[in-house]
């Protein structure tokens, strides 16, 4: 007969493996809300002191990277960029749902101002005179994407410190008429330098297209369909984004810039499917993650930004590629 235990002692082992795994996850919880926070203060790497490219490290730290030197920040992000004035790092804090925090830095990388919101982060910008902020994270329970994800971005006026957590109000003029519709998306924002204009994606009923938008009017008006992620070139005559080239494959996408005056794109010679909103290095060249040598790692490439040329890789096991001008 197999021997069974009684009411009091099973409910006993039931109460004491509930208090470990809570233990456990009070833990794990500290540990990983630790290793989020950014600590730059103390390892003298700052925008003011330090020029050149900034990049994630497969540690997910942040870093100045000089070939194949660099110079630790002290930052743990997801995801990080920097321009003019200010950077953002954007974190994770563990839970269900997910939450994330978009850290805004000075130039010498100490926070001014923290914002949190739900979903994973996904790309980050800021503006050329470093007033302007902007995040996009993933995010899941929307009625309209069923079991896919959508996404939710948002823009920090660092100058009146205005918060708009969510930009999916915008009055979106599509193919000359005004639209509105409730699965409308918009990611991989970039701000030109008069920190009014900006560029973005946006996606509705499973098509994509690249915005113009007015922060002032509160505006957005459809250019062209079927890329993503733009960027905006140092002068703000051209875009770069990555257009889908090839329909239902795991490799659809390719870098092109766009002419703002003539409306003509061109293909990079980087034929490679890259998956990443570009970042210009200088008014000639682009930087973008790759996948790397590892399960999950990638490294930062660079393209002549007019078609010509090859690419060539900047830094291993790196992303998120960022220039400090100054």
């Amino acid at each position: 007969m197999t021997p069974t235990l009684s009411l009091r002692t099973r409910i006993g082992a039931v109460a004491l493996a509930a208090a470990v795994l809570a233990a456990l996850a009070v833990v794990y919880t500290v540990r990983a809300t630790d290793r989020a926070q950014p600590g730059a203060a103390a390892s003298g790497v700052t925008l003011a002191n330090t020029p050149g490219l900034y990049a994630r490290t497969a540690e997910g730290t942040v870093a100045a990277v000089h070939g194949d030197r660099r110079k630790d920040t002290g930052l743990t992000c997801r995801r990080f960029y920097a321009a003019g004035t200010s950077a953002v790092c954007l974190t994770t804090r563990p839970g269900i749902p997910p939450r994330s925090e978009a850290i805004v830095l000075d130039r010498d990388l100490r926070p001014r101002r923290t914002v949190t919101f739900g979903g994973t982060p996904n790309r980050a910008r800021v503006s050329p005179s470093g007033r302007m902020v902007s995040w996009t994270v993933f995010v899941s329970g929307d009625s309209y994407a069923g079991n896919a994800f959508s996404t939710r971005s948002g823009i920090l006026d660092t100058k009146t410190g205005y918060l708009i957590k969510n930009v999916e109000t915008l009055q979106l003029t599509l193919g000359g008429r005004r639209y509105s519709a409730s699965d409308v998306n918009y990611w991989g924002i970039t701000f030109a330098r008069d920190d009014n204009r900006f560029y973005a994606t946006v996606s509705t009923r499973g098509k994509t297209y690249l915005v113009e938008g007015d922060l002032n009017a509160w505006t957005a008006r459809t250019l062209r369909e079927n890329v993503e992620c733009p960027s905006l070139s140092p002068d703000g005559t051209r875009l770069a984004y990555k257009k889908r080239v090839r329909q239902g494959s795991s490799d659809p996408w390719r870098l092109h810039v766009l002419d703002l005056k003539t409306m003509q794109d061109t293909p990079l010679a980087e034929t490679r499917s890259v998956d990443d909103q570009a970042a210009w290095l200088d008014g000639a060249t682009l930087a973008y993650a790759l996948p790397g040598r590892g399960r999950g790692t990638s490294d930062i490439w660079s393209v002549p930004a007019d078609g010509t040329g090859t690419p060539v890789r900047v830094a291993r096991d790196a992303s998120s590629p960022s220039i400090n001008a100054s």
